[in-house]
C-alpha cells in the first residue's frame, strides 16, 4: 500500500510506516502528480480534494484528520468510488478550551461578569455540546440553535435563529460549512443577520470562515452593530482580510482545535479508518502525548475572582497568538503549521483553589 500523508499531522510519523510505503509532504504541496499512484491520503484542510486533483489517480480512500469535510468534494468521491473519512469530535475539548479562554478575556477586557450574560450556540454537535456544557459551568444562560437536531429530536431545548439574534450577548458558531440545501450555513451571519442583532452581541467563529461573512462582520464592527468579535476561522485563508484582522478582539490562525490531545485523537481515528478500510491486521504503537511544562497550577495568593481565568489561561491564552498574527498576517499558514500544540485541562492539576473555584475547575476536567 502506498500512502501520502500531510507532514504537519502530529503523532503520525513512526506509527504508520508498518502499513506500507509512506511519503510525507506539506499539505499545500499535494498535487495531481504527487497523489496519482497513492492508495490512501491522510490529510488536513489545506488542500481541496476534488476532480481537479483526484481524476485519474489510484486513490481509494481519503482520511482527514479533521472534523470538517468541506475540503473534500464528497459528491465527486462518492460518484467515483473514493471513500472519505473524517475524525468527528476529535478536537471538541480543544475548541471548548479556546472559547472558554476567549470568553474570559472578553469579560475582563470589557469589565463584566459572564454570569450576567446570555450566549447563543449555533450548531450543537460534538463541539457545540462541549461549549454548551462549559458555558453552563461558567454560570451563563445558554440557548441552542440546531435545526437538524431540532427536527430529529423535537423543539424542546432549541430556539430559532431569530431568537438568537435578538436576545443574546454572545453568539458562537459551531456548524459545518454547507453551501446549498435546507441547512445552508454559508454566510449565515450576513448583513441582515447583523442588522437584526438587537443586543449588539459579541460574535465568535471557531467553525468555518464562510459561516460569517467577513465583509458583513467588518461593517457590523465599524457601525457598532456588534460589540466585538473573536475570529479563528476566516474566509480566503491564508490570505485573510487584514482590515478585519485589526478590528476584532481576538484573531487566531485557525488553531482553536489545535490541542495535542485533539491532534492525537484525530491521528488515531485516521489510522483506525485506514485499518478498517483495508482490513489490516496490525496493532499500531501510538506515540505518547508529552506532558505540559508546568502541569501544576498553584493558586496560592491569587484572588478568588481571578482564579478561574488564571487557571484556564495557564493552559491556553489566545492573546499572544492574536498579537503575533496581527503583526504578521502574511505568516498565517506558517503560524498554523508551526503551532506548538497545547494540552487540555485534564493534563493539569490545581492546588490552593477556593472551594467555589475548585468546583468549577473540577467540572471543566482539571485535576483537583
Amino acid at each position: 500500500m502506498r500512502i501520502l500523508a500531510d507532514a504537519h499531522i502530529p503523532f503520525l510519523k513512526g506509527v504508520i510506516e508498518q502499513f506500507g510505503e509512506i511519503e510525507y509532504l506539506p499539505g499545500n504541496m499535494f498535487t495531481k502528480e504527487s497523489i496519482k499512484d497513492k492508495d490512501a491520503l491522510i490529510v488536513r484542510t489545506v488542500t481541496h480534494f476534488g476532480k481537479e486533483i483526484l481524476s485519474g489517480s489510484n486513490v481509494k480512500i481519503i482520511c482527514s484528520a479533521t472534523i470538517g469535510y468541506d475540503h473534500i468534494d464528497t459528491e465527486y468521491c462518492d460518484a467515483n468510488g473514493i471513500r472519505w473519512r473524517t475524525a468527528p469530535g476529535c478536537n471538541a475539548n480543544s475548541v471548548e478550551q479556546y472559547i472558554t479562554a476567549s470568553l474570559l478575556y472578553i469579560a475582563e477586557k470589557y469589565n463584566f461578569n459572564l454570569t450576567d450574560k446570555t450566549i447563543g450556540i449555533v450548531g450543537v454537535g460534538n463541539v457545540g455540546s462541549k461549549v454548551e456544557a462549559a458555558c453552563k459551568k461558567l454560570g451563563m444562560r445558554v440557548l441552542l440553535n440546531d435545526p437538524p437536531r431540532e427536527i430529529n429530536e423535537g423543539s424542546s431545548g432549541f430556539v430559532d435563529i431569530e431568537k438568537i439574534k435578538i436576545e443574546f450577548d454572545f453568539i458562537t458558531f459551531h456548524t459545518p460549512l454547507t453551501k446549498t440545501g435546507e441547512y445552508k450555513t454559508l454566510h449565515l451571519a450576513d448583513d441582515v443577520f447583523f442588522d437584526e442583532a438587537l443586543r449588539k452581541p459579541f460574535i465568535l467563529n471557531a467553525a468555518r470562515g464562510g459561516v460569517t461573512s467577513n465583509q458583513s462582520l467588518k461593517k457590523a464592527i465599524k457601525s457598532g452593530k456588534i460589540s466585538g468579535a473573536v475570529i479563528d476561522c476566516w474566509e480566503n485563508e491564508p490570505n485573510i482580510d487584514v482590515e478585519l484582522l485589526e478590528l476584532v478582539d481576538i484573531a487566531t490562525p485557525h488553531i482553536a482545535g489545535y490541542s495535542a490531545d485533539g491532534k492525537w485523537t484525530a491521528t488515531r481515528m485516521s489510522i483506525e479508518n485506514l485499518i478498517e478500510f483495508f482490513n489490516l491486521k496490525v496493532n499500531p504503537n501510538y506515540l505518547e502525548i508529552p506532558n505540559p511544562l508546568e502541569p501544576v497550577i498553584d493558586l496560592h495568593g491569587v484572588l478568588e475572582k481571578n482564579q478561574l481565568s488564571h487557571s484556564v489561561w495557564h493552559t491556553y491564552n489566545p492573546i499572544k497568538e492574536s498579537e503575533l498574527l496581527k503583526l504578521n498576517p502574511d505568516k498565517f499558514y506558517w503560524f498554523r503549521s508551526k503551532y506548538p500544540l497545547r494540552r487540555e485541562y485534564n493534563a493539569y492539576s490545581i492546588v490552593n483553589a477556593t472551594n467555589y473555584t475548585m468546583n468549577i475547575l473540577k467540572n471543566l476536567s482539571f485535576n483537583v
